[in-house]
């Protein structure tokens, strides 16, 4: 295996789930995988989200749902955003669940004259997709004459439940005339990650965190699931006054040791962290901080070392906390982005180790 990997904690994913579900009243769970389960791997992600419970995952694209069934996964998988027209086919082909938008898009799957279970979403707020909340009854009043269509479930999306809670409130107050025109008998949901912990009592039938199973937000409780580890491909010892990297960004002060690292840009690390960002190794168990010294690479990265290592030695190049230099929560606050930038870009080349009670019990890549 290459020498650097994603580790993925189950018992971290655990705890978020289950942390989550308790802040909506134990509600049902819709598992978001999509954008690779944000970085993590959204094969093995989604079959543990299944195991732990979850009443189905969630994509953004028939892409994301074809690697699932090509994984084995036949439990339900819901199409998240506006279906278009031409991906009807593919919403029957895969078995999806599509959300669905537009008239449009309903037509197209009602005249391939199989039977689709959907779920509607309506704009409370968010300006992206969905129907309107007062087109209500003529939407109602369209898909009653659908023959194939089956509406299982009515959704909505806040737009800033951390933060602005008049909004939220607004956005909440227009989803109810919605479940007032289409009455009871459906599975409703609302909540993302934010409005789970700050509106939970509007749960409705589930809650659909993303961000907050892979455990990237701070002072919540929540756990970041995956570190990413390397092990030096070379240890050296430069005299004082080398330039290191690209553009010679760093230069030596005295006599240093110098480890190269196997992961760069292409594996997710943003370029703007040179000289800021961090790793850490366990000498004798006690974390030892290294700064990452010159231009990240796009394969490699150079860091400072208080003393020479062997080749053996693995460091942890994203660390499974809130570190403001060594964390993917970190990275985006030095970039001036959201953690879920940097998880996501966590490239698909890098080999993925999924962990339970610290043994291993999946392998990608």
């Amino acid at each position: 295996m290459r020498p650097a990997w994603l580790e993925v904690n189950f018992d971290a994913l655990a705890h978020n789930y289950n942390l989550l579900r308790s802040r909506a009243g134990n509600t049902q769970v819709i598992g978001v995988v999509k954008a690779n389960a944000y970085g993590h791997g959204a094969v093995e992600v989604g079959k543990e989200l299944l195991r732990l419970g979850a009443w189905g995952l969630a994509v953004a694209t028939t892409d994301e749902a074809r690697e699932l069934r090509r994984a084995g996964i036949v439990a339900r998988i819901l199409l998240m955003g506006s279906l278009h027209p031409q991906q009807a086919r593919e919403v029957v082909e895969l078995d999806l669940i599509p959300s669905i938008s537009t008239l449009e898009s309903a037509e197209a799957l009602n005249a391939l004259g199989k039977p689709v279970t959907v779920h509607l979403e309506f704009d409370t707020g968010m300006g992206r997709v969905g129907f309107q909340p007062e087109e209500a009854p003529q939407v109602k009043e369209h898909f009653a004459r659908y023959d194939n269509l089956l509406i299982q479930g009515i959704y909505s999306h806040f737009a800033d439940a951390e933060e602005d809670v008049l909004w939220t409130k607004e956005q909440i107050a227009s989803f109810k005339q919605v479940q007032q025109v289409f009455g009871p008998g459906y599975f409703y949901h609302l909540c993302n990650t934010a409005g789970t912990f700050n509106f939970g009592e509007y749960g409705l039938s589930a809650v659909r965190p993303g961000i907050g199973l892979y455990g990237l937000l701070p002072h919540l409780g929540l756990k970041p699931i995956a570190r990413l580890l390397a092990k030096p491909t070379q240890v050296k010892e430069l005299p004082p006054g080398r330039r290191i990297g690209y553009s010679g960004l760093y230069t030596t002060q005295g006599r240093e040791w110098i480890a190269t690292l196997p992961v760069g840009y292409a594996d997710g690390i943003p370029r703007l962290v040179f000289n800021r960002a961090t790793v850490r190794y366990y000498p004798d168990d006690q974390p030892c901080t290294c700064p990452v010294v010159g231009r990240i690479s796009m394969d490699q990265i150079t860091v400072k070392l208080p003393g020479p290592v062997g080749l053996e030695q693995v460091f942890e190049v994203v660390t499974p906390d809130f570190d403001p230099t060594s964390s993917l929560w970190g990275w985006a606050e030095l970039t001036g982005t959201v953690s879920y930038e940097p998880a996501v870009r966590l490239a698909a080349r890098l080999p993925r180790v999924y962990l339970r009670d610290g043994v291993e019990v999946a392998r990608a890549g």
